[in-house]
This record gives C-alpha cells, sequence and structure tokens, in this order.
C-alpha cells in the first residue's frame, strides 16, 4: 500500500455499472476507500456529505454531465479543492481543454489501463495531502515568529515538489498534458511578440492498441516508457519540451526553430524509437515499434491561438498514418 493509498477516500462517478466495479476493485485492491456513485447529483449529494480525497468523474452522462458536476463542485467552498481526474472514452483536444477549463487536474481515457490509472490515482492524492499539509503549516504560522521562520522553509521545500509533480506525467515521468497546453501558450506569447519561428511535433506510436492486445498493459506500460525516454534522449536544446500528449501520443514543443530543424530532430525521434527493437508482431508498419509524426512550423500571431499549431500539426500526423505509418509528414 502507497503512502497515498493510506485511508484515503475516492468517489468514482460513472452511469454504467460494469465501469464502475472495474474502477473499484482496481483501487481497492491497491488499499484505497472507494465509494460509487451513477450519477451526477447523487456524486455532489455524496461529496457533500463525506468530502473525498480525490473524484473520478465520467464525463458522459445522462441529466447532468461531468462538465457540470466538474463546475458546481468548484463552486462550493467545501469541495472545490477536491482533485477531480475526468474518466471518457473521448479524446478529443477540445474535450480535454474543456475538462481542465471546468477544474479538472488530468484525464484517464477507457478503456482503462491499470498501471496509469494508479499512477494517476497516486500523483493527484500526494499533491492533495501536501496541500493539506500546506494549509496546517500556515494556520500554525501565526502562533510563534520562529515557528513561522522554519515552517517558511518546509512550505518553500513542498512547493518545489508540488510544481515538480504537478508538471510530470505519472507513467512516463516527462512533462504532462497540463505543462505542455502552459509551455506552449507562453511560448506562442513570447515568439508573437519576438516574430521568431515555432515548431511542433505530434508523434504517436503505431499499432498501440494492438501492442496493448497481445503483450498486455504492464509491456504496454514499459513500451510508452522507453518510448518516451528515446523522445526526449533525441531533444539537445534546454528550450525544447518533450510532453506526454494524451495515450500513445507525445509532443515536441521547439521554439526559435525552423520546419528544416524541426524534422532533422523528427527523423532523431523516429529513428531513435526503432533502434528500441521493441517487438510488435501485430503492427502493420514493421517488426517492432514504430512512430507516425507530424511536424509543422509556424511564426506565432497574437491574433491567433496555439490551437492554430496543435491542430495543424495534428492533421500532418493523420496524413502520416493514412500514408502508411512509420513517417513523417511536414508542413508550414
Amino acid at each position: 500500500m502507497t503512502i497515498a493509498a493510506n485511508k484515503s477516500n475516492i468517489l468514482i462517478v460513472d452511469d454504467t455499472p460494469e465501469n464502475l466495479s472495474v474502477l473499484r476493485q482496481m483501487l481497492k485492491e491497491h488499499g484505497y476507500s472507494v465509494r460509487p456513485a451513477l450519477s451526477g447529483k447523487i456524486a455532489l449529494k455524496a461529496a457533500q456529505a463525506d468530502i473525498p480525497d480525490l473524484i473520478l468523474l465520467d464525463i458522459m452522462m445522462p441529466g447532468m454531465d461531468g462538465f457540470e458536476v466538474c463546475n458546481k463542485l468548484k463552486s462550493e467552498d467545501g469541495t472545490r479543492d477536491i482533485p477531480v481526474l475526468f474518466i471518457s472514452a473521448l479524446d478529443e483536444t477540445a474535450d480535454k481543454v474543456k475538462g481542465f477549463q471546468a477544474g479538472g487536474v488530468d484525464y484517464i481515457t477507457k478503456p482503462f489501463h491499470t498501471a496509469e490509472v494508479l499512477a494517476r490515482v497516486e500523483t493527484h492524492l500526494t499533491l492533495r495531502h501536501l496541500q493539506k499539509k500546506m494549509q496546517d503549516q500556515n494556520i500554525r504560522l501565526s502562533n510563534e515568529i520562529e515557528e513561522r521562520k522554519r515552517v517558511e522553509k518546509a512550505l518553500e521545500e513542498a512547493n518545489r515538489e508540488l510544481e515538480q509533480l504537478a508538471s510530470l506525467d505519472g507513467l512516463t515521468h516527462i512533462a504532462n498534458r497540463r505543462q505542455f497546453d502552459v509551455t506552449l501558450a507562453l511560448e506562442w506569447k513570447r515568439l508573437s511578440r519576438d516574430a521568431k519561428p515555432l515548431s511542433l511535433i505530434f508523434c504517436d506510436i503505431d499499432f498501440f492498441k494492438k501492442y496493448n492486445d497481445n503483450y498486455g498493459h504492464v509491456n504496454g506500460d514499459n513500451c510508452l516508457k522507453k518510448v518516451a525516454l528515446a523522445i526526449t534522449s533525441s531533444i539537445r536544446r534546454p528550450a525544447d519540451i518533450a510532453a506526454r500528449y494524451g495515450g500513445e501520443e507525445f509532443a515536441v514543443i521547439m521554439p526559435d526553430t525552423d520546419l528544416d530543424g524541426a524534422v532533422v530532430v523528427a527523423e532523431e525521434i523516429r529513428k531513435a524509437v526503432r533502434k528500441l527493437g521493441i517487438a510488435h508482431t501485430q503492427s502493420e508498419a514493421g517488426p517492432v515499434i514504430s512512430l507516425s509524426l507530424g511536424v509543422t512550423t509556424m511564426t506565432p500571431d497574437s491574433e491567433k491561438s496555439p490551437e492554430t499549431i496543435i491542430l495543424a500539426a495534428d492533421n500532418l500526423l493523420y496524413q502520416a498514418k493514412e500514408a502508411g505509418r512509420d513517417q513523417i509528414m511536414s508542413r508550414k
């Protein structure tokens, strides 16, 4: 049992009993106290009656969907600090952005991967416990000046740990989707002001679902970790950042980089992943794990949003898949 699991109270909200059963069993086996709720209304009452440490919230539910439930939770003093992890089969960028805007801290897609679910749950429970610890410390700060100085130092260390935990993907330990969004927005604004190019690489593991089905999710998670390491090892500039965009999809943000330079890095990434030599007998792209990549370059414009370059890179990634996979499609 992990520290995060010890006495942690998790509320699972899903209108499908089968999903509730799978998640409940998964979490109970790892020491968590779990409560199920079959609707948004039931979940709100349950959260107010006994405040959970974390909520796993389905998006697509009749009557009151997950976004509305999350908004109501965040509007109440007693429940606004509860971490909400959205669970859904939806995997569109707009749905994920909407979830973060509603106040969600993370996003888990169906079907569930045990190791990933547990990693994300433990990460956000750890963050929640650290937040509570900080709040308790703040109360004690008012008692004595000397105690205040000692606790302030502890708070600084806790803040650094919080920032690191909040920015990393629980499974691969590279930047997570939230950190990707924050970094891209900052670079878009900066490069718009400086009139310099921004390149973005989107890459996706070819036929990864078939890999999971054939080799199992434990091997699938190990594969994701190795691919993430291969991607980060192919990036040499401190300003470039690799992130897990979601599932088996990764992204690389490259500030002040033209298209030719970005394509060179993309090709290094593609070759590095193939050199891993991870067997994939179910792949139609070759005998080992491979990547399809979309690369685009833009000079950011204050009149447009970062979503512009995301959509362009994602479209090129789709073209690479349609063209046979294990290749790069690029365009300005």
